[in-house]
Parts: structure tokens; C-alpha cells; sequence
């Protein structure tokens, strides 16, 4: 965000600015497809799309996603990816920032999603505080309540393309989402966004093909090579084979995101500041009383979807201009 930055604002979340596209991105292009095969099979998304899915019901679209990297794996090949000179040098340049930590690489295969993905922003870090001991409803409360942009960790991400098929481009709302979204869309082939995907809304359009509805698959489904001479991929699901298509005909998407400091004093300073519970309620306390608001957050209530929903209703997220209807919203 250039020299726009300013993690020390409150009381606002942050639009981001505009991404970057890059072309041509892989010179091997082929090294990503071998990849692909490498690390097959692929498991639905689900997390908290989808909570608590029976895992012989079909309520899943196809649409599945693998990590490449994350804090406890590398996979081989990965580094043609995670430590791609054009990423950290535009990530530097969009922060204007010195430092740039990738952190994680992963991949999202999807077919046959004629309703679009949903609209959304990534999911935030702050200072002693993640998915791993916070509740993701109360990190997404702090984001949008812009209370705590000081303590967020900026994360870069780039999102790249391996091919380009039926509908399958993205829109996102470079401008914030009360603002009409721009599209990236054809000619998405090895290219890739990069900027801000925690500050921007985004959205997958809708993915042919689009005269069979939108197949749905069991929990237990699997993506895969065929392995057959055509080179199709095939979903199976509780071992019968329900669909199969050439690799060409999946929207492949590998995203990868990395921390960023705007300099070391920033890193140290993001690093010696970990919130406790009570540093949250103290800062959400302290707007709420300032609106004239009677009700506090409880640092002791954060399992209770009550007080969740009480909180999430003064800290609300936006929904962006024209949005397309999202697969999970049926």
C-alpha cells in the first residue's frame, strides 16, 4: 500500500490498493502440472464452509483445495512457487516494504460451480493471536472493527493460474465493496494477482461446465489422475468414479502468501506485543463505551455463539457490491 500504509490507524478496516498482475510467471509451466500429479489425490474444501459435514452425504461442490506448504510441510517442487523471485520483489514493491516471509503455498482445483464461489477476504493474523487460539469468528470481529490494524500481520498474496477453461475468472473490488468489482477474466494462463487479499474483497465466478447443475460429492471424495492415456482426471467418491474431465477443463489456482515488514523494527515490534484476551476486550470495550453501546465483550464467553453473534453484530463485515450468489449459499 505504498506510502498509504498506516498500521497505527483505528476505528476502520483498510481497503487495499489495487493488485499487481503479473505475466508469464512460471518458465516451466510444466513443473506446476507435474506437481499437480505429484501430490494427488485432492480432498474436498470443507473446514468451515462446511462444519461438521456427514462424510456419506453429498453436500460438497467440486471444488478442492491442498496445502503445498504451511508450518509443518514442504512439499517438493514447491519452491518453484514459494520462493519465486517476481513474488517477493512485487510483494516489496506493493508494501513498499523490505521484508517478505513466504509462508504458504496452496492449490484449489474446481469444476462444474455454475453459482460462483463466495465473495470474501482472507482470513487476518494479529500479534499473538490466530486460528490456533482464537476463535475465527473473534479475528474476523477484529478486522472489520479496524481496532487493531497496529497489530495485524500484512500478508501478501499472489494467486496464479495454470490455465484458463469455461467462465473461471475472478472479480474483486479493488476500490472497497461499496465500489463496482473489475474482473480478471481470459487470458488467465499463467498469470497471477498480487497484493492484498485480507484488505480486498475477491470472488471466483461461476465455472463451466454449465448444462450439468452442480455435481455434489461426500466428504470422503477424491480428485486424481485417471491414469489413463487421455490424461483425464477423475472425482471418486466412496470408490465409484462420478466424474471425469481433462486437466485442461479443471480451474487451477496456486495461491501463495507471505508475511510482510515494512522493516525490522516492524517485525520486532509485531513480535514483542502479544495480545492477551484482555488487551482484546480492552480495545473492543473502549469503542463500544465511546458509541454508547451498554454491551462488553467477555474475554471469558468466547465459546459462546451468543456473545459471538452480540459482538459480530456491532463489528459487522460488509457484503460488496454486486456480489454473485455464492455454492454455499444452497
Amino acid at each position: 500500500m505504498g506510502d498509504d500504509l498506516d498500521f497505527g490507524t483505528v476505528g476502520v478496516m483498510h481497503v487495499a490498493d489495487p493488485p499487481i498482475l503479473l505475466t508469464d510467471v512460471l518458465d516451466d509451466v510444466g513443473a506446476a502440472v507435474k506437481l499437480l500429479a505429484q501430490e494427488a489425490p485432492y480432498a474436498p474444501l470443507g473446514g468451515w464452509y462446511n462444519p461438521g459435514a456427514d462424510p456419506h452425504a453429498r453436500t460438497r461442490p467440486l471444488w478442492f483445495r491442498d496445502d503445498w506448504v504451511n508450518e509443518t510441510i514442504a512439499v517438493a517442487g514447491s519452491e518453484v512457487f514459494l520462493h519465486h523471485p517476481a513474488y517477493i520483489e512485487s510483494a516489496k514493491a506493493y508494501y513498499s516494504a523490505e521484508i517478505v516471509e513466504p509462508h504458504s503455498v496452496y492449490v484449489n482445483q474446481m469444476m462444474a460451480i455454475p453459482e460462483a464461489g463466495p465473495a470474501h477476504t482472507d482470513n487476518p493474523r494479529f500479534a499473538g493471536r490466530d486460528r490456533t487460539n482464537t476463535p475465527m469468528w473473534l479475528l474476523r470481529a477484529m478486522l472489520w472493527s479496524g481496532l487493531f490494524d497496529d497489530l495485524s500481520f500484512p500478508q501478501a498474496t499472489a494467486i496464479w493460474w495454470l490455465n484458463d477453461v469455461e467462465g473461471g475468472g475472478i472479480r474483486y473490488w479493488p476500490h472497497g465493496p461499496d465500489q463496482p468489482p473489475e474482473e480478471h477474466v481470459g487470458n488467465m494462463a499463467n498469470t497471477a494477482l498480487m497484493g492484498d487479499n485480507h484488505g480486498m474483497f475477491h470472488q471466483v465466478n461461476a465455472i463451466g461446465p454449465f448444462d450439468i447443475g452442480t455435481p455434489r460429492v461426500t466428504p470422503m471424495a477424491q480428485l486424481a489422475p485417471a491414469g489413463s492415456p487421455d490424461g483425464d482426471w477423475v472425482v471418486t467418491d466412496h470408490g465409484e468414479e462420478v466424474y471425469r474431465t481433462p486437466l485442461a477443463a479443471i480451474r487451477i489456482s496456486v495461491l501463495w502468501k507471505a508475511d510482510v515488514y515494512i522493516d525490522a523494527d516492524h517485525k520486532n515490534r509485531l513480535a514483542s506485543n502479544p495480545m492477551s484476551r484482555d488487551d482484546i476486550a480492552a480495545r473492543f470495550n473502549a469503542d463500544l463505551e465511546q458509541r454508547g453501546i451498554d454491551l462488553r465483550f467477555d474475554p471469558n464467553r468466547v465459546d459462546d455463539p451468543d456473545h459471538a453473534a452480540q459482538i459480530s453484530e456491532h463489528f459487522p463485515e460488509a457484503r460488496p457490491v454486486e456480489a454473485l450468489p455464492s455454492v454455499f449459499d444452497y
